[in-house]
């Protein structure tokens, strides 16, 4: 069945579409090739554009946007350097499953080819980026193909979708009919899942001595934080997280191990080795995790459970797969489950690895660390944020120190570990979420990769915390360096080039502060958590040389983890 209306130019197609997909902000950046979009944009009242000061801040947004919320987060670019700018921003939701619609303008059909002005093959470009995306070549097929974009965004496993809008397509009219509903050859989701593996794994959890859920982004995405809780809680079942997992399951209960992997806690890792069952929740066995696959959980049965096919033995192979939405998987998993696993013994374990290896760092010395910084933050707003981390040093020390208690808390650039993110993903947070705290933790490299943004912040006067973790180093290249590189620390240290952060906040129209002592840390929080009318800057000013610890080095095995520090004699 179509909906029918009179004849449409191509730019009014676009908004029609984006009012029936329920819009609300559009991130963007205008340009010859889309202003036509942008003339009739002037007279739109149903939703708000954001105007970004570079486009790939604009896709970050959006990531940042769809994150907090669930929903698709939208971009409009122009062609050529509109549309290139756009490429990392695409990549990075690729990486990560973030929802998100990406509208560029493109020279006129019968120019494609010819090198016109500002032509670039955006299509050819992000083809191995995104989960899909289209050329319109005919505005007969522009509704049909929005349709389809918002779609395949949000269904399935998340994605970026790419539609690229040629300049004489947005011009043309036509008879505008919008389907209402979408069929894909070849693209057929599967909600529940078979029931035999469900039985089959209910009866590995029932027997396990020693089981263990790992669970990923995944479980977030798909809404299940509440089955997860339920069949972690009923069963007595420990809970690791990936870095994208983390607030699936409350940071703050006695079953939540923390995060696994490279910088993972001592003890998930060590459950990882020595489980006896291993059930995968929405997590992909990325290498960030694994380390050397061939030492992985050698000693479980593996159970994995994702919406994606593709996933299933692409990284580790697996003993039981379960394709399906893990919310409802885990849901009819509880179902089956009769018997509670018997596992006093499996958590004595676990306990003792806490006493062994706690997480914990200097505090005596009188210098200010990151890691207190953090602490302090997860205290006031007891998990309550919404918190946005750039890449590095500062992510890693907010997964181990943060208590995140709620999912699309916790907002970070995983897969592709793009520096720049947080900034302007946090704008997007703070568009979509406008009841709590929104926080981006930076470290002082990242902080400077987009910093233009801080003016879109000022100017919707969004009142982000904006926390830059100042170590004057690319605090975890330099780390890399010292560990693993003979600590040649080539082109890592910043103290000579960084600018005055305060000065360059003030110049944006922000409240800054700044400090390097241990007792001013509680105050300026407190103090730029009660401040609402805008955003507020804090520069903490850290220990230059601090290290993230736990660290597995880069494809070793988690039984190769180095906990701390090792003095020069040891190393010999």
């Amino acid at each position: 069945m179509h909906t029918k209306k009179k004849n449409m130019s191509g730019a009014d197609i676009f908004f029609e579409c984006l009012k029936r997909e329920n819009v609300e902000y559009v991130f963007g950046y205008p340009g010859g090739a889309v202003l036509k979009i942008y003339e009739h944009l002037h007279d739109v009242d149903f939703l708000k554009h954001i105007l970004v000061r570079h486009e790939q801040g604009a896709t970050h947004m959006a990531e940042g946007y769809a994150k907090a919320t669930g929903k698709v987060g939208v971009v409009l670019v122009t062609s050529g350097p509109g549309a290139t700018n756009t490429v990392t921003g695409i990549a990075d939701a690729y990486m990560d499953s973030v929802p998100i619609v990406v509208f560029t303008g493109q020279v006129a059909t019968h120019l494609i080819g010819n090198d016109a002005f500002q032509e670039a093959d955006i299509v050819g470009i992000t083809r191995p980026i995104t989960k899909h995306n289209f050329l319109v070549r005919d505005v007969n097929e522009l509704a049909s193909i929005i349709k389809k974009a918002f779609y395949i965004a949000s269904t399935g496993r998340p994605g970026p979708v790419l539609v690229d809008l040629p300049k004489n397509v947005i011009n043309s009219v036509c008879e505008f009919n919008y389907p209402e509903e979408v069929e894909l050859r070849g693209y057929k989701l599967r909600t529940h899942g078979h029931q035999n593996q469900i039985k089959k794994a209910a009866t590995m959890i029932q027997k396990a001595k020693r089981p263990l859920l790992y669970v990923g982004g995944g479980v977030i995405m798909s809404g299940g934080n509440r089955e997860l809780y339920l069949l972690a809680k009923e069963n007595n079942l420990p809970v690791t997280m990936t870095l994208q997992g983390l607030g699936a399951f409350p940071g703050t209960e006695p079953q939540s191990l923390g995060m696994l992997g490279m910088h993972g806690t001592y003890w998930a890792n060590q459950a990882v080795n020595n489980c006896d069952l291993l059930v995968s929740l929405g997590a992909r066995f990325d290498d960030r995790v694994t380390g050397k696959i061939e030492t992985f959980a050698t000693k479980a049965y593996k159970i994995h459970v994702d919406i994606d096919p593709t996933c299933i033995d692409k990284n580790v192979i697996v003993d039981l797969p379960i394709v399906g939405d893990v919310k409802h998987v885990m849901a009819e998993l509880a179902s089956e489950l009769n018997t509670k696993p018997d596992v006093e013994e499996w958590w004595a374990q676990i306990e003792q690895w806490k006493e062994e290896c706690p997480l914990d760092y200097e505090t005596n010395d009188g210098r200010l660390r990151s890691q207190y910084v953090v602490s302090k933050l997860s205290e006031l707003t007891k998990g309550e944020a919404v918190v946005v981390t750039d890449v590095g040093q500062n992510q890693m020390w907010t997964a181990q120190y943060y208590k995140f208690n709620h999912p699309r808390s916790h907002i970070t650039s995983g897969g592709l570990g793009t520096m720049g993110f947080s900034l302007p993903a946090s704008i997007g947070a703070a568009f979509g979420v406008k009841d709590r705290p929104i926080i981006s933790i930076n470290g002082d490299g990242g902080f400077q990769m987009n910093i233009q943004e801080l003016v879109t912040a000022v100017y919707h006067k969004l009142p982000i915390k904006f926390i830059i973790l100042n170590n004057s180093f690319l605090g975890m290249v330099r780390q890399w360096q010292e560990l693993f590189h003979a600590e040649k620390y080539s082109f890592t240290e910043l103290s000579e080039s960084n600018p005055n952060f305060v000065k360059v906040a003030e110049a944006f129209g922000l409240k800054a502060f700044s400090t390097d002592k241990p007792a001013d840390v509680v105050p300026l929080l407190k103090e730029a958590l009660d401040y609402n009318d805008g955003p507020v800057l804090l520069e903490f000013k850290v220990v230059k040389e601090d290290m993230v610890f736990p660290i597995i080095p880069s494809g070793a095995s988690i039984s190769d983890m180095i906990t701390r520090r090792l003095d020069p004699k040891e190393m010999m």
